[in-house]
């Protein structure tokens, strides 16, 4: 079976020990890094962004298997391993699909801080521009950059509490387009929505594609009420951020990422058959078909198709 480059990373680190990088921020760092902005965007592409999955030790294979079985795609082989800057083991394996990618944790050990939280990994050219250009553009750093024997990897946050992972490879790994790619779906309150996208699309060198400040509530389960939509798209790939009072009916708020595909109606089929619960049913919006599901361990997803 073939080994992800991530998968690697993670046999290395498990090998070797993290490292705390030696990459120390003092306490006039954060000044001098924003008076640096980025001259050129740090992203790689949509195909190497992961979203970050954790998951029970009993339910990890179930995951796993409803995954593949409803997206297509492979995981690369499990093993555990020690992916954090201080001591902990986790069970983990990436999930590589034409829709999408992620990387699964079932830890054996308490998670230690900052982790756990954070919706999603970024690869990026490099991670000492990429975190000067973070911070520069805003960004609060919850885990300063620590190495691993292939890369390094940090944990920030955006305006409205918005946490993610940015990291990097001594060797770029090398992945095929995506045949969709997925959104990333940002909640943040009315207050916090101008901060967060200006913060994103400095650092990101991305752009809004749409400002959507009457648009339908019924995509975030409120038929009744129109709500702000902004989306955004960068080389990170797709962003859409949802700014609302919070009062959210469930699932909506619960999902991290949604992904496309050609067909929902199939696409739901398969999954239900595969152990996923419809937790919101197909919803038809002014770009196509949506519907919010949780695979096995409680991952909760969006999946839509464009308007045909």
């Amino acid at each position: 079976m073939r080994i992800f480059p991530i998968c690697r990373r993670f046999i290395a680190v498990s090998l070797v020990g993290a490292v705390v990088c030696s990459f120390t921020l003092p306490l006039s760092a954060k000044n001098t890094f924003k008076n640096e902005a980025a001259t050129a965007s740090v992203a790689v592409g949509p195909q190497y962004d992961t979203t970050h999955v954790y998951v029970s030790s009993d339910t990890i294979d179930a995951f796993v298997n409803s995954f593949v079985a409803t997206f297509g795609g492979q995981a690369s082989p499990r093993a555990v391993f020690t992916v954090t800057p201080t001591p902990s083991k986790t069970a983990s394996q990436y999930i590589q699909t034409p829709v999408g990618m992620l990387s699964v944790f079932a830890f054996q050990t308490p998670l230690p801080y900052g982790f756990g939280e954070e919706r999603s990994g970024y690869l990026v050219t490099d991670m000492a521009a990429a975190t000067k250009a973070a911070v520069a553009a805003g960004a609060d750093l919850t885990v300063e950059p620590f190495d691993d024997p292939i890369g390094k990897d940090v944990l920030i946050q955006w305006a409205g509490g918005v946490k993610m992972q940015l990291y990097w490879h001594t060797k770029a790994p090398s992945y095929a387009p995506l045949e969709s790619i997925p959104e990333n779906r940002v909640y943040v309150s009315r207050l916090a929505a101008d901060k967060f996208t200006q913060q994103f699309i400095r650092f990101s060198h991305g752009k809004i594609v749409s400002d959507e400040r009457q648009a339908d509530g019924g995509e975030i389960g409120r038929p009744a009420d129109k709500i702000r939509r902004i989306r955004i798209s960068s080389g990170f790939g797709k962003m859409v951020v949802f700014a609302t009072d919070g009062k959210l009916p469930y699932p909506f708020g619960r999902e991290m990422t949604g992904y496309e595909v050609k067909d929902l109606a199939a696409t739901l089929t398969k999954a239900e058959a595969n152990g996923v619960k419809l937790l919101a049913p197909s919803y038809k919006t002014n770009v196509g078909n949506s519907a919010v599901v949780q695979f096995p361990g409680g991952y909760v997803a969006e999946i839509h198709d464009a308007a045909k």
